[in-house]
């Protein structure tokens, strides 16, 4: 029988790791996990914010960012640039 893993875990596995974040508005944002909570809400260290404009992807560097959960739609490791 195949072991389970759940959500919150795997989530936990990635602290320290580089991850890549798809909020449900036209931001998604890469950087290194520092924490999370019950709730998905992220603190992310190193971070790179991309935000879709009409021109294409706005890039911003942030030392550290907070992201709420109720808007996370996706986690993944980065992809390659």
């Amino acid at each position: 029988m195949a072991s389970q893993i759940l959500p919150l875990e795997l989530i936990d596995k990635c602290i320290g790791s580089k991850i890549w974040v798809v909020m449900k508005s036209e931001k998604e944002f890469t950087g290194t996990l520092s924490g999370f909570d019950d709730f998905v809400n992220m603190v992310l260290e190193d971070v790179t914010e991309f935000e879709k404009t009409p021109e294409g992807y706005q890039k911003t560097e942030l030392k550290q960012i907070l992201l709420n959960g109720n808007n996370v739609c996706m986690v993944s490791p980065p992809p390659s640039l």
